[in-house]
């Protein structure tokens, strides 16, 4: 690699850098846009809010925080709109918290920093198979059923609407812009909804990608009473300052690669050597200044044939 190269790849590394460390856009890094940083450690800009309620979805808490990356907000609205066409009549999807607008910490939060995350309660019905609104955070086991305390609807139980929340997962896995990344949820409630799918005959490989994505966190409670769906970070965001948050699935668009990295010598040679200047490439000129003695006239310009070597 030529110093030319070198020094391009150096000063790029350097602006990732500063993007990287800063997790907030500003003159220093001013292509850091978007979801920045991770999901436990960033920032979020350029958001949008999820309207309030739309078809086949609404707001669970008025009062919580509901910005995210576009093409997160787009998903799970569309998603939601899916499964009101393919069930209409049902409840709508109640939807949790995604970031706060600017991103950052949130409270009973360890993520939803950047925009990449929402809670998704879960569709529900009774046990005679009506489907019936969201009673909130209510924890199913795995069974499929859930205990509603007295306080949230009156000493019953409830059971978890697979039919709709299957639909949820397989629109949300076939919507490119949802990227997703992880759906988190506890292990009996993910066999519940795989060996439904399987049961229908679903495409093999889409159960596949579920069973993949959905994951029982090991650091925290066990999602039996919602589904926290991650994005991953799309090609363009991860060159804007977009990180991690969980593997990169190989069926996702590909991410920029970067090329072998530099030893640290090369990296400061490119980053020191000077820059090139036109005189090196150029021809002399066909008149060229010629300093005269100090008892004769001053500069004068006189012709002379031009010359194939570089000015010093």
């Amino acid at each position: 690699m030529d110093n030319g190269k070198r020094r391009t790849l150096a000063y790029a590394i350097a602006a990732a850098a500063l993007c990287a460390c800063s997790y907030t856009p500003s003159p220093l890094a001013p292509h850091c846009r978007g979801s920045i940083g991770t999901p436990t450690h960033g920032a979020l800009s350029a958001s949008v809010e999820l309207p309030m309620s739309g078809p086949g979805f609404r707001w669970y808490n008025p009062m919580g925080h509901h910005y995210g990356v576009p093409r997160l907000v787009d998903a799970v609205a569309s998603a939601a709109a899916d499964v009101e066409r393919q069930r209409p009549g049902g409840a709508p999807l109640m939807v949790g918290d995604l970031s706060r607008r600017t991103g950052g910490k949130i409270p009973r939060h360890a993520s939803h920093r950047t925009g990449r995350d929402v809670d998704l309660l879960f569709y529900t019905e009774t046990t005679a198979g009506e489907p019936i609104p969201s009673p909130g955070f209510v924890n199913f086991g795995p069974d499929g059923l859930a205990f509603v305390p007295n306080d949230r609807g009156g000493g019953r139980y409830i059971r978890l609407d697979l039919a709709r929340q299957w639909l949820l997962i397989k629109a949300l896995l076939n919507a490119p812009q949802a990227n997703v990344q992880w759906m988190f949820v506890s292990l009996p409630v993910e066999a519940l909804i795989t060996d439904y799918a399987r049961a229908r005959g679903e495409d093999f490989e889409l159960v596949w990608h579920a069973e993949t994505v959905m994951l029982q966190p090991r650091d925290a409670l066990p999602h039996d009473d919602h589904l926290h769906l991650r994005t991953a970070c799309t090609p363009d965001e991860a060159v804007s300052g977009c990180e991690g948050g969980g593997p990169y699935w190989p069926w996702l668009p590909r991410l920029p690669t970067a090329p072998p990295p530099e030893t640290d010598e090369t990296l400061a040679v490119a980053l020191l050597s000077p820059m090139e200047t036109v005189a090196q490439n150029a021809k002399v000129s066909p008149f060229t200044i010629k300093v005269l003695n100090s008892d004769q006239a001053g500069p004068t310009l006189s012709p002379q044939p031009a010359s194939d070597k570089p000015l010093r």
